[in-house]
């Protein structure tokens, strides 16, 4: 497993900047827009003056915290860290617009229209005719981006009537984030069955907050400490136990293995679980590694498909573990992408301030995905396949989707 690097020394030390530039030929947005100076002149540079002056800086508004000038530092400076704090600290003296308010509610959101059918239905009826009139430009929202439909059932209220049986000698902690819970439900009634057919049994814990992503990239950093404590607390009581902890989403699996440990004083807190929590395919890689994972009863599926790597998963330094999984699958032919960025980035892409340069970030990775002759993608990210089906029309898939096809394909005795 991929060893977490510490994060005590430098957390607060914008001196640990050696200046080497690399950081900008990494970051998306330089290449995207003049008006941003980029990672480290934004983050290192201004920290230290931003110490000595409270003036406003335009520049806090064009990270999107992609850490992809993170995983490029050859210093270890937590770089988008910085950016995000000096975010969150202009907004100690200037109040958030309303694009601000509503984007880093998602889970309270999620919570009230995911209630019942009607509340969710009502919802995306209403969120399709504002963005097709441009109602939604008035909210500060941008009506291009690609909007989820809410779910009629969350994941919780579906997973009280799943079923888990056969010999299920393992157990984890299922960590579903936001977006399946409240958008796309069956994707985490589909890591169920693949992980019972592992045998291994799924436990949830309806105490655990959002991992904070919408929080922190709209500059309320309170509320994130807040939900880290309350999260990190929960997840070592697992571990402790000799539970695994499995998520389904790049970035909860980012947040919770090693940004608190980089935003706040959390070092011994996440170190205490770390090291036994997984990303989903991961975590199936890691059950291959022991013999556990069942290759009989994987069939043939003979499809191409074109897959994105999500920023938030490289930057875990773990590799691409679907694509290992995916190997297995007789007959599947998988194309890596060499665009960087989607461009959506958590909530860039949907405020109007920052969508042209969302958009101009995410452009050669939907031009790749329109002029491959594979009918559809794949990325472990969800609104990394927001954005790829936005004015491509292909589909795009979680991984697991096909693995889910090569059981089915293969007959495997046992799965449905």
């Amino acid at each position: 497993m991929f060893k977490k690097k510490s994060h005590a020394l430098y957390r607060d030390n914008p001196d640990a900047c050696i200046s080497c530039n690399i950081c900008l030929t990494a970051c998306p947005v330089v290449r995207a827009t003049q008006r941003y100076r980029g990672p480290k002149l934004n983050g290192p540079a201004l920290t230290r003056l931003r110490k000595l002056t409270g003036d406003y800086d335009p520049m806090i508004r064009f990270c999107s915290n992609c850490k992809n000038c993170d995983r490029v530092c050859p210093s270890g400076t937590p770089i988008s860290a910085l950016n995000m704090k000096a975010r969150a600290l202009h907004f100690k003296d200037h109040s958030h617009d309303v694009a601000d308010q509503l984007l880093s509610r998602n889970e309270l959101m999620g919570k009230t229209l995911s209630a019942t059918p009607l509340s969710a239905q009502s919802a995306n009826l209403g969120m399709k005719i504002a963005c097709a009139t441009g109602l939604i430009k008035i909210l500060g929202l941008n009506p291009d981006a690609p909007f989820p439909k809410y779910a009629k059932k969350s994941f919780y209220q579906r997973f009280k009537h799943l079923k888990q049986e056969g010999n299920l000698s393992r157990e984890v902690l299922f960590y579903p984030g936001c977006y399946v819970n409240y958008n796309e439900p069956e994707l985490g009634e589909l890591i169920v069955r693949l992980l019972n057919y592992q045998g291994v049994r799924v436990l949830i814990d309806k105490r655990l907050k959002c991992c904070g992503s919408p929080l922190l990239s709209t500059g309320y950093l309170d509320k994130v400490e807040l939900n880290a404590r309350h999260n990190a607390a929960l997840l070592a009581e697992y571990v402790r136990r000799g539970i695994d902890i499995v998520t389904s989403c790049t970035t909860c699996s980012l947040f919770l293995k090693q940004e608190y440990a980089e935003l706040f004083d959390m070092e011994e807190a996440v170190e205490s679980y770390n090291q036994r929590l997984f990303e989903i395919c991961e975590y199936l890689l890691y059950l291959d590694e022991q013999g556990l994972f069942r290759r009989e009863g994987l069939g043939p599926v003979k499809q191409s498909y074109v897959h994105h790597t999500p920023c938030h998963l490289k930057v875990q330094g773990m590799g691409v573990p679907s694509l290992k999984l995916l190997a297995l699958i007789p007959g599947l032919k998988v194309e890596e992408l060499t665009a960087s960025c989607c461009g959506l980035s958590g909530v860039y892409g949907y405020k109007s301030a920052t969508a042209e340069i969302s958009e101009n970030i995410g452009h050669e990775l939907k031009r790749q995905i329109i002029e491959a002759e594979a009918p559809a993608g794949l990325s472990e990210c969800n609104l990394c396949r927001l954005q790829m089906q936005n004015g491509t029309e292909k589909r795009a898939l979680h991984p697991l989707y096909l693995l889910e096809a090569s059981y089915k394909a293969g007959h495997a005795k046992g799965f449905s």
